[in-house]
Order: C-alpha cells, then sequence, then structure tokens
C-alpha cells in the first residue's frame, strides 16, 4: 500500500470513528431525554404544583370565606399576594374577572376554554414565571363560584432540573476526545513506523555512500511509495559504484597507458640514438649502409611520431576538445591524396597492398586530416595482425542505406563506404565486443621471429576512430573471424 493510499485510510478511519462515536452519542441522549420527559415533566409538574398550593392556602381560605364580598376585601387580598409574592386573578365561571392583584395589567375578561387548566401549569410569556389555576368553592354549599389563577414567580418554586442531557454531553466529549487521542498515537506509531525510521534508514545509508562505502545493499521489506524509493536508492547505489568502478579502473589505464607509452618511446628512441652514435663513429662504410641507417632511424621515428599523435589526441578526447573541421569537398582528390603513401607504407612492411579500382567522386564534409588518421590507425590495426605475404585492401564505393519506414515510404541514406580488409589472424572471440573500448589492447595468436619484440600499442588507435567518424555523422563496423581476416567499414555522409 503506498503514502498516499494509507494516509486516505486512516483519515476515512478517523472521519468514520468520530462520526460512529457522534451518532452513538445522539443517539443515547434523544433516547434518554424521550424515556425520561415525561416521567420529569410529571414530577416536576406535580411538585411545582404542590409547591404552589402551599404558597397560595392562606389566600384560597380566605377567598372561600369571603367570596361573595371581594370588593370589601380586596385590599386584604392584595397585601395577603404581596406578601405570598403572587399575583392573583380572580375571575367567575363565566370568564369575567372579579378581582386582579397586577394593577399594571388590567383585565375584565378571560376565555375560560384556552386558559383554565387544573391538571398542569402552563408556563406565561415571561419564562421566569408559572401560572397555576384552583377552584374557588363555597363553603356552605361546597359548589365552585370562581377560579382563582396564581402566577408564581419561578424563583420562588423548587423544581427538578433535567441534567441528563448535560451528562450525556459531558460523557460524549470525554470519549470523544479519549477516542480521538488513541487514534492520534496509533497514527503516530504507524508514521514512526512507515515514514520516519525508513528515512532515516535511509539518512544513515546516504552518510555511508558519502564516506565511500558501497557495498552497503539498502533493503526495505515492504511495498508501496517507500519500496520504491529504497529500490531506486539501491539502484543510485550501484550505479554510483559502477561509475567508481570504471573510474578507478580508467585512471589504472590511465596510468598504464602513460607508462606503456613512455617504454614504446624508449625502444625507437634507443635504436635512433645507437644508429646516430654508429654514424658518427663512422661505422658506415659507404652510402648504401648510411642510407639503410637513415631509412631505419626513419621508420623509428615514425613510430615515436604515431605513438605521440594517440597520446596528443588521447589527451584532448579527454578535455572534451577534440576538433574536427568539416569542410565541403569531392571524395576522389581527398582519397587519392591520402592512400598513395599507405600503398608504400604498407608495401614496405612485406605486405601485399590492393588499392581501390576507382573512388566515387562525391562531394562531402570532411576533415582530411582527421580521415587520414582513421585510415591510417586501420591500416596500422591490419599490420598488427598479419604476416609478410597476406594482402591489405583498401575498396571505397557508394551506397543507399534503407532506414526504417517513415509515413508509408522508405528513407534513404546516401553514403560513402570505406572498408579496410585483411587477411590476417582476425579478432579473437573474447576481444570483439570491446574492441571499441579506450586503452583495450587485443590479444595475438601471431607467431613471432626469434628476438622479435611485438607492440601491441597503447589501445587508443579504434576508440579514436570511432570517435572520429561520428563526428562526421557516419558509423563504424567490422567483421573478423578467426583466421580469415577482418574488414573495417566506415561511413561518412554524402551531400
Amino acid at each position: 500500500m503506498n503514502m498516499k493510499q494509507w494516509m486516505n485510510k486512516w483519515v476515512i478511519t478517523l472521519l468514520v470513528s468520530v462520526l460512529i462515536l457522534s451518532g452513538c452519542g445522539l443517539y443515547l441522549l434523544i433516547e434518554r431525554s424521550n424515556r425520561n420527559h415525561s416521567l420529569l415533566e410529571n414530577k416536576s409538574a406535580s411538585s411545582a404544583m404542590n409547591q404552589a398550593r402551599l404558597l397560595a392556602s392562606e389566600t384560597m381560605t380566605y377567598l372561600e370565606q369571603h367570596h361573595y364580598s371581594i370588593e370589601e376585601h380586596s385590599d386584604q387580598l392584595q397585601r395577603m399576594c404581596s406578601e405570598q409574592n403572587l399575583n392573583l386573578l380572580l375571575v367567575d365561571l363565566k370568564g369575567n374577572v372579579i378581582f386582579n392583584s397586577d394593577s399594571e395589567h388590567p383585565q375584565s375578561v378571560i376565555d375560560i376554554k384556552t386558559t383554565i387548566y387544573y391538571d398542569h401549569y402552563p408556563t406565561t410569556n415571561n419564562s421566569s414565571e408559572l401560572k397555576f389555576v384552583f377552584p374557588v368553592t363555597d363553603m356552605a354549599s361546597g359548589q365552585q363560584v370562581a377560579n382563582a389563577i396564581f402566577t408564581v414567580p419561578e424563583k420562588f418554586l423548587n423544581i427538578p432540573k433535567d441534567s441528563t442531557t448535560t451528562y450525556i454531553f459531558t460523557m460524549a466529549i470525554i470519549i470523544s476526545i479519549l477516542i480521538v487521542f488513541m487514534l492520534v498515537i496509533l497514527f503516530r506509531r504507524k508514521m514512526q513506523q512507515e515514514m520516519i525510521t525508513p528515512v532515516q534508514q535511509l539518512k544513515r545509508h546516504a552518510e555511508v555512500i558519502l564516506k565511500g562505502d558501497y557495498e552497503q545493499r539498502v533493503e526495505y521489506v515492504h511495498g508501496g511509495e517507500m519500496g520504491e524509493l529504497y529500490s531506486m536508492f539501491d539502484q543510485m547505489r550501484m550505479e554510483i559504484m559502477d561509475l567508481n568502478q570504471r573510474r578507478d579502473a580508467g585512471e589504472k589505464a590511465h596510468k598504464e597507458l602513460i607508462s606503456n607509452i613512455s617504454h614504446d618511446l624508449k625502444t625507437p628512441l634507443a635504436t635512433i640514438r645507437a644508429y646516430i652514435e654508429a654514424v658518427r663513429d663512422g661505422v658506415c662504410p659507404d652510402m648504401d649502409t648510411l642510407m639503410e641507417y637513415i631509412q631505419v632511424m626513419h621508420a623509428q621515428s615514425d613510430k615515436m611520431t604515431a605513438l605521440i599523435d594517440d597520446l596528443f589526441v588521447h589527451a584532448i578526447r579527454e578535455l572534451g576538445q577534440i576538433t574536427v573541421r568539416l569542410t565541403e569537398q569531392y571524395s576522389r582528390p581527398l582519397f587519392t591524396q591520402i592512400l598513395t603513401p599507405i600503398g608504400h607504407f604498407v608495401a614496405t612492411r612485406g605486405v601485399i597492398y590492393e588499392g581501390p579500382d576507382e573512388v566515387p567522386d562525391v562531394l562531402i564534409k570532411a576533415d582530411a586530416a582527421r580521415i587520414e588518421q582513421v585510415v591510417m590507425n586501420l591500416v596500422t590495426n591490419a599490420l598488427k595482425h598479419t604476416s609478410a605475404g597476406d594482402r591489405i585492401s583498401i575498396h571505397i564505393e557508394q551506397i543507399i542505406e534503407l532506414g526504417p519506414e517513415y509515413s508509408g515510404m522508405q528513407k534513404n541514406s546516401n553514403m560513402l563506404r570505406i572498408a579496410v580488409a585483411d587477411t590476417g589472424e582476425g579478432i579473437l572471440p573474447k576481444d570483439i565486443p570491446f574492441i571499441f573500448e579506450r586503452y583495450y589492447q587485443g590479444q595475438s595468436d601471431k607467431p613471432h621471429t626469434l628476438g622479435e619484440k611485438r607492440s601491441n600499442g597503447s589501445g587508443l588507435g579504434l576508440s579514436i576512430c570511432k570517435t572520429i567518424v561520428e563526428a562526421h555523422n557516419g558509423n563504424i563496423s567490422f567483421h573478423s573471424s578467426k583466421n580469415q581476416g577482418t574488414t573495417f567499414y566506415f561511413t561518412i555522409p554524402v551531400h
């Protein structure tokens, strides 16, 4: 369950709990109120009626004794009402007002049907006063002669109050607070387990990675968003570990490269120095021997130049500053100029050279110096894997490559393809996946003559070729079979 769903679940649970709690409290409140309302009302009415009867008993006795001459005794009635804090409205059986102790609200007649009630007490407009009706009877005959309506202030009566509502409401609040508090505790515990603790663990893993330890795996047994975060973090750890390993390998290979080139430079430099000293000491008896020495020194200087060129291209590539200046030119004069010295160079190594029958004369955008470097690197690489009597051939042709379908039509690509093939030992299968990697030096099964020291080079040649060809918007590939030779292809777009 992801964090969003988990949060929604807990919010819904909390709301449902509060609603259920509120509903239960409301139900209990209504049920208790309905059950006790009638009892409380009867109890309150009976209690108030009895208290009012006690308050008005003296006045009622006086009325029953002197009801026939109320006007003569009105002052006494007024005084008695004042002493008892009562208001008296005396009416006959027809509703005519006989006596009214409230001079501020005079009345002459009332409606008997709507005013006279004996079984309960109705409240007046003033909620702090209560009305009670008592029948006035003649003491001699025992017959009712009038109705006495007393208005009594509520403060003079001790009426039972309903405390059920307050009690239930208070309990409901207490229970609600307890339930909410428990839910908050559970929510906090869940947050601690599902979010805070995993984040703290992730922080500790980040600190370990920051110190350079990439071996500790980051694991989280649960799913959801936190599980996805842990998975991505562990993937990042593995990527950083891989990049660190590759960086270390690159630094090691870089150091080995410098060491190898330094070593490889010593050999031709020592040879040249030895031949120069021989010439200086007059060892050369004739001009032919001197020219032979000069030829050896020239070949060794070429080897040193090639190594220095590789090192220079490697350096500017590391800095991201390898420059390829593309200019429009025709392919025939460009490749004729490149291939003419290459044929002589291959022939001097005892290898048969076959140049192209014809070079297509098409317009291309190319850097002549960089293209020459690519061809020379491929030829030099072929020479490393060939022996005397083998063949190196170069073929150039214009091709139309069919690209993927686009809007129902085939998209054509007009390219100039250059192929450098040899009949040497081929590339070992284990070396094929890494042939364009920097610093990689493939192994050779080619036998060496006694005392011959074979140099595999710096491992940069093919990597440099790939960089230059891709800068020309072309691509480079190869095909190789053991003991049957290797063919490298690279293409340049035709404009």
